[in-house]
């Protein structure tokens, strides 16, 4: 839901602040910035983000509903109106100079009070500016409990290691120690048979 607007309304009557804003946005397409008042940049920031961001769009629908909005101001010639090359200039400069940007196509620049009425002035102008992009960093945080994972993996993998290695050391000393119990064995066997073929001799 839309937030209210506070204070008193543009002009006086809903329709009379309709037209302000709808013509102060068609200024701001077609000359690229403008100065006005602070309270009427910051009502019609947000009318020229959403016009810009239909026009980017680029299909007929929107086009007809930018359309709508734009205010056409009759040339010294004739009665024709100037809304159709405003709305040119907005779908096929300004919305593909934006093609990169994903919001924020307007700055709001204050620069002071007015003489005479001391009323605050702004400027608001559309971005031209390339967008920066930021390198994205891992946060220390993760890094950190990245390095811990890593430091108990290579642990537990070292204790595995020596643990086989002390399973194997003691298997071999089985082993030899089987092996010299063997030994000893085969070698009473063959002093008891020497000793009964003695004893047969006698």
């Amino acid at each position: 839901m839309p937030k209210p607007t506070k204070g008193p309304r543009l002009g006086g009557s809903p329709s009379h602040q309709r037209l302000i804003l709808a013509t102060l946005a068609t200024q701001v397409i077609e000359h690229g910035r403008v100065t006005t008042t602070e309270a009427k940049a910051k009502r019609v920031q947000p009318l020229v983000d959403r016009l810009i961001s239909k026009a980017k769009k680029g299909d007929l629908h929107n086009r007809r509903v930018v359309l709508k909005t734009l205010q056409g101001r009759s040339s010294k010639k004739g009665n024709e109106s100037n809304q159709q090359s405003i709305a040119h200039h907005l779908f096929t400069e300004i919305a593909p100079a934006l093609a990169d940007r994903d919001g924020g196509y307007t700055r709001v620049t204050k620069i002071g009070p007015r003489k005479g009425d001391n009323a605050p002035m702004a400027i608001i102008e559309i971005i031209t500016d390339a967008p920066k992009k930021k390198a994205k960093k891992a946060p220390a945080k993760k890094v950190e409990k990245a390095e811990e994972v890593a430091a108990e993996v290579k642990a537990e993998e070292t204790e595995e290691a020596a643990a086989e290695e002390e399973a194997e050391a003691a298997a071999a000393a089985d082993v030899a120690a089987e092996e010299t119990e063997a030994e000893a064995s085969a070698a009473e066997e063959t002093e008891a048979v020497a000793e009964e073929a003695k004893a047969d001799k006698e």
